[in-house]
């Protein structure tokens, strides 16, 4: 029976291609909308926490003021000085490694070519801690992080800008009143979370730094790389009250400074990016509903041109339950066959927009799944109606019918 009604049905629609196939519009409008902006909402959440990510995994990063307060809020607050980054590394356990950094924007000039960069002020633990490994040349020797000696590593965008096919290493690089040699190129690492770029940056010795750039021992962040077995709450913690008495916070009184779990970042931002994604898939499943709509005005349509059909085959022994298979297959094969149109158009879709704004593509295949059943659960709704209306028609009056 079931065979016989699918056959009934294909019949049925190829008989008005185009009616059948503006019906079905709507699910394929609707279907693709889903899986596009589902697609979307999870690529830009893959892309913010990669971002993340690429600044170092399990970090945290101290620095001065409260920054939930505003810009403004750490203007007053006292910067760090170099005792305390020897404090956090004795007193506090389940730390793989504590780095200091200062940075200031300068000008990057080298033979004829200058670009505006930020130099960096920090010690090798950097570069564990930030997982940010050397491509060409060395890291600094102890020598040169004592003494303050002019020296440098740098970023590949440095690289592109001031010297494209030269060497730069064991080259002489300005930075303002600074002359510092090329020990170093890093690898590339792209682009952070806010678009910054994260290779356009000079890195030098901490107290080469102080001495011929800031003129002041202050340290303006600490970035800390845990433990893989720490406990990121139980550690923030230590840091607070390390920090509180070496700052003489009194109790009660709020901090004077900020501990930023990255982890806690990317999970804040893939709840926001993931409620965003719920709404914009909820708003575009308001289609399905339209195009449930069309699939059940046009088989009442059908239904009613149909109706001396119908009483036939009630008149000849056909049972309610067949003629309401018949045109119930009928709906359900509309909207599973516009569903999935759907489903390639939304991949199709997907990787195109992806692709478009530089964004990595997620396959994403339950919500495929739950997109194309939710389309034949739209055909068995809206269909069920017209169904059951010339499933009960009264054989005598549909013969009568012109």
């Amino acid at each position: 029976m079931l065979f016989n009604a699918f056959i009934l049905a294909i019949r049925a629609i190829s008989r008005n291609l185009m009616r059948s196939f503006l019906t079905t519009l709507g699910i394929v409008i609707g279907i693709a909308s889903v899986i596009i902006m589902v697609s979307l909402g999870n690529s830009v959440t893959a892309s913010i926490t990669g971002s993340i990510e690429k600044l170092g995994s399990n970090m945290l990063i101290v620095v001065p003021g409260q920054r939930r307060h505003g810009p403004s809020a750490g203007s007053t607050a006292p910067l760090f000085k170099a005792e305390d980054l020897r404090a956090i590394e004795e007193q506090i356990s389940d730390i793989k490694a504590v780095t200091p950094t200062v940075t200031r924007s300068t000008i990057a000039v080298y033979g004829s070519e200058n670009h505006k960069t930020n130099v960096t002020g920090t010690d090798n633990a950097f570069f564990t801690v930030r997982e940010w490994q050397v491509e060409r040349g060395r890291i600094f020797s102890s020598v040169e992080l004592r003494s303050g000696k002019p020296v440098c590593l740098i970023g590949t965008t440095i690289v592109d800008e001031l010297f494209a096919s030269q060497e730069p290493l064991h080259a002489t690089l300005r930075l303002g009143k600074l002359q510092c040699e090329i020990i170093g190129v890093m690898q590339k690492k792209g682009a952070s979370t806010f678009g910054q770029d994260q290779d356009d940056a000079v890195i030098i010795p901490l107290r080469t730094f102080q001495r011929r750039l800031s003129g002041n021992t202050d340290i303006s962040s600490f970035l800390v790389a845990l433990a893989e077995t720490a406990q990121n709450g139980d550690v923030i913690t230590a840091i607070q009250t390390l920090l509180r008495e070496r700052r003489h916070i009194s109790k009660g009184e709020e901090d004077d400074f900020t501990v930023m779990d990255l982890k806690e970042i990317i999970q804040t931002v893939s709840e926001t990016t993931g409620i965003l994604t719920l709404l914009l898939g909820a708003v575009a499943a308001i289609s399905l509903l339209v195009g449930g709509i069309g699939i059940m005005n046009i088989m009442l349509v059908s239904v009613t041109e149909r109706t001396r059909e119908i009483g036939i085959r009630l008149a000849i022994g056909a049972l309610e339950r067949e003629v309401l298979m018949q045109f119930l297959v009928e709906a359900i094969v509309l909207s599973t066959l516009g569903g999935s149109i759907g489903v390639l158009l939304g991949v199709l879709g997907s990787l195109g927009v992806t692709q478009a704004f530089d964004l990595p593509f997620v396959f994403n295949a339950q919500i495929i799944i739950i997109a194309f059943s939710f389309s034949t659960a739209v055909g068995v709704v809206f269909g069920y109606f017209p169904a059951r209306k010339a499933a009960t028609m009264d054989p005598i009056d549909a013969l009568r019918r012109e």
